[in-house]
């Protein structure tokens, strides 16, 4: 068992010391955001955590008099080379790391630490050789400078892995970096389910200690995480926690990234040593896999939309091999489900393709239905995985009870607050919560049809094509009063629009008026660095924590930030190119008052005297000239950008002051209505197309 630390470091020490090294991190021209620097952390974190815990299992050894025989041996251990904080930094360090022979911190010459890491075999049962032989062979050095290498083992030097207190925030810790990092990752963001996602999977499919779990698509490892926090409210005794730590979690992760992070993310979390192949789960032939390699419960969102080799394609029987990843997991699931008992179950996340693609799919879903009790499939709102992944999806629920006789179908819908929103799916800073899951874990006790439920026969869907892809019938005969009210709302956006038009046009005939008036006055002439001070943002899209002031990026919506760089008025400029590739080219420029944080790819402008030049004024000026005074200014093959310098050498004119309020009150009040046409628009082009797919729904 683990011990408390004497010195137990809070929540906030913990987190300001993970922020520091990241800081530090950040410094390094070898690294490139946090794709590069968290698993470095990880790895970094993987082998102090490795190492406390052999210390402790080797007093614990002693103890028995018992000998110990470490994974790890002098001097790649941790204490040997990393926890003197005077210890060898610099090239020496570099050296130690990354070189296949080295000279070893003792002066002896030897293998460099990762190629000794990567040569360990297991030896007398012990397995955790293997998994950091695994580990470090998809794992690398990036770091360029050795010092800032030492500075960052330095603060991970100062974390006690033993204490319980600190285990439990280092693992709420981890999860929150590893979606900052799905966030960083875009495309590569595919091995991350939303938390509350999986915290219902896992409440519903119920594991019991005692059970087999597994994740065969395992990523960084969320539904073993859950699963085992699930498991461990159940452990009474010490034969239980052994039941726990040995034989009940298992996965399965072909990536190293994901794999190295999985690792991590389970031990963090308290077990011991996580059971993770990896090698890709679908190598073996299906027709292979007998009761002994089946498992009680499994749980997993596998990958869907890639494709696989025809090697892997081989290994599944003849009339259902596809290259769609999705369907040939489902199968293995179906296949490694232990039959005996029949009280085996599984919760799978999938696309919708999988309820109606036909051919492979079809058959496939025909086995599904034939061998297996689909009893539930829960019909996931719009976004629930966006922005990595736009398609509709899906859970379904079975077991090995008995055939199906009958599937329940629950629409999860949106909760009222999140409906009646302007876009009211699901986005990355507005994602699902679990508690918007109790109304149907209430549901989930006593069935009925509702609103958002209803029951299909099986023999229905078996000679429709085993469709499963099926709309709630509970929703026939409110087809018309709906199509009224969606007609309604788009004609009532319609008139809207109708209304800013003729307003637009009025202003656009006060403009003209005073056009002609300010013609004959003297505009001034000045460069930017003149009247401003050129000043570029500090805070990384990416990166930085939201909170309660405006963050403003190159894109048009804002995001928001835990702290702020500037208190007043200011013109923002991206100092990229907004297109790329060689190609000199500015969508837009911001304005933003008050307290506020800039991009760290952006400049921003403050005016030295508002009584000579208005911030507004200033903004409309280079929102019109922006083409000519700016995109020309670009340079670069591959990233087109623009310099300080460039910016403070921009020549504006202005006229006095009074006639900038007369300009920018009129040209408030155009952006105003155009905004208002804007806003209707999206809404009348949104109503309208959701009329026409309303007005065929109630024609089925």
């Amino acid at each position: 068992m683990r011990k408390n630390s004497p010195y137990p470091t809070t929540t906030q020490s913990l987190g300001a010391l993970l922020k520091t090294a990241r800081d530090i991190m950040r410094k390094d021209k070898g690294l490139n955001g946090d794709l590069d620097r968290l698993p470095l952390l990880t790895w970094i974190m993987f082998l102090k955590f490795l190492d406390d815990l052999e210390l402790q299992r080797e007093q614990e050894a002693k103890l028995a008099g018992m000998k110990f025989k470490p994974a790890v041996e002098w001097p790649y251990r941790w204490r040997d080379w990393a926890a003197n904080l005077q210890g060898v930094t610099g090239d020496e360090l570099l050296a130690f790391i990354n070189n296949e022979e080295t000279i070893r911190p003792d002066g002896t010459k030897g293998a460099g630490l990762f190629r000794y890491l990567r040569g360990l075999t297991c030896s007398n049962g012990d397995d955790r050789r293997e998994v950091v032989a695994t580990v470090f062979k998809g794992v690398d050095n990036r770091m360029k400078s050795g010092y800032l290498l030492r500075d960052v083992i330095n603060k991970i030097a100062a974390i006690h892995f033993t204490a319980n207190e600190e285990l439990h925030t280092l693992g709420a810790l981890y999860e929150s970096m590893l979606r900052e990092m799905r966030d960083a990752a875009g495309d590569s963001g595919e091995f991350y389910t939303p938390r509350a996602v999986v915290r219902f999977m896992v409440t519903v499919t119920d594991p019991q200690l005692g059970e087999t779990v597994l994740d065969p698509a395992s990523g960084t490892g969320g539904f073993l995480v859950e699963a085992f926090n699930h498991l461990s409210k159940q452990v009474k005794t010490v034969a239980d926690r052994r039941v726990l730590q040995e034989r009940s979690l298992y996965g399965c992760e072909p990536k190293s990234l994901p794999y190295l992070l999985c690792q991590m993310n389970l031990l963090l979390h308290g077990l011991d040593a996580p059971q993770i192949d990896p090698h890709n789960a679908l190598r073996h032939k299906l027709a292979e896999i007998g009761e002994k390699d089946r498992v009680d419960v499994i749980l997993t969102n596998p990958p869907f939309g890639g494709e696989e080799e025809k090697g892997i394609q081989g290994n599944f029987p003849e009339d259902k091999r596809t290259a769609e990843t999705a369907m040939l997991f489902l199968q293995l699931i179906m296949r490694k489900l232990r039959r005996q008992g029949g009280k085996s179950r599984a919760a799978v996340v999938v696309p919708n393709g999988t309820l109606y693609a036909s051919g492979v799919a079809e058959r496939i879903r025909r086995e599904l239905l034939s061998g297996f009790n689909l009893h539930s499939i829960v019909r996931l709102p719009k976004g629930v995985f966006e922005p990595y992944a736009d398609i509709p999806t899906n859970i379904l629920f079975f077991d090995t009870s008995s055939a199906t006789k009958y599937v329940w179908f629950y629409d999860h819908p949106l909760p009222p607050k999140r409906a009646a929103m302007r876009s009211p799916c699901y986005s990355q800073t507005e994602s699902l919560v679990f508690e918007e899951f109790l109304p149907l874990l209430d549901w989930w006790k006593k069935r009925k049809a509702t609103d958002h439920a209803w029951r299909v026969d099986a023999k229905t869907i078996l000679t429709d094509f085993c469709n499963l892809d099926l709309k709630n019938p509970n929703e026939r005969g409110r087809g018309l009063i709906d199509l009224h009210a969606r007609s309604k709302k788009a004609d009532d956006a319609a008139l809207q629009i109708s209304k800013s038009v003729s307003a637009l046009v009025k202003l656009g005939g006060s403009v003209e008026r005073l056009a002609q008036s300010v013609r004959d006055y003297k505009w001034n002439k000045a460069r930017l660095g003149e009247v401003c001070s050129v000043i570029k943002g500090k805070f990384p899209t990416m990166k930085t924590l939201p909170g309660p002031y405006p963050f403003v990026v190159t894109a048009a919506v804002r995001k928001t930030a835990d702290a702020y760089q500037f208190d007043g008025a200011a013109v923002c400029i991206p100092m990229v190119s907004s297109t790329g590739h060689g190609h000199a080219a500015l969508h837009r420029i911001h304005f933003e008052t008050g307290k506020f944080a800039v991009a760290n790819i952006m400049a921003a402008l403050i005016i030295h005297d508002e009584n000579q030049l208005l911030p507004k004024f200033l903004y409309y000026y280079l929102w019109r000239y922006k083409d000519a005074k700016l995109v020309t200014l670009m340079a670069g093959t591959a990233n087109t950008s623009l310099t300080l310098t460039d910016l403070e050498g921009v020549e504006i004119e202005f006229p006095e002051l009074a006639i900038q309020r007369e300009i920018v009150t009129e040209l408030d009040a155009m952006h105003i209505e155009t905004t208002h046409i804007f806003e209707k628009s999206e809404i009348a082009i949104r109503e309208s197309e959701e009329l026409v797919l309303d007005a065929f729904h109630s024609l089925l």
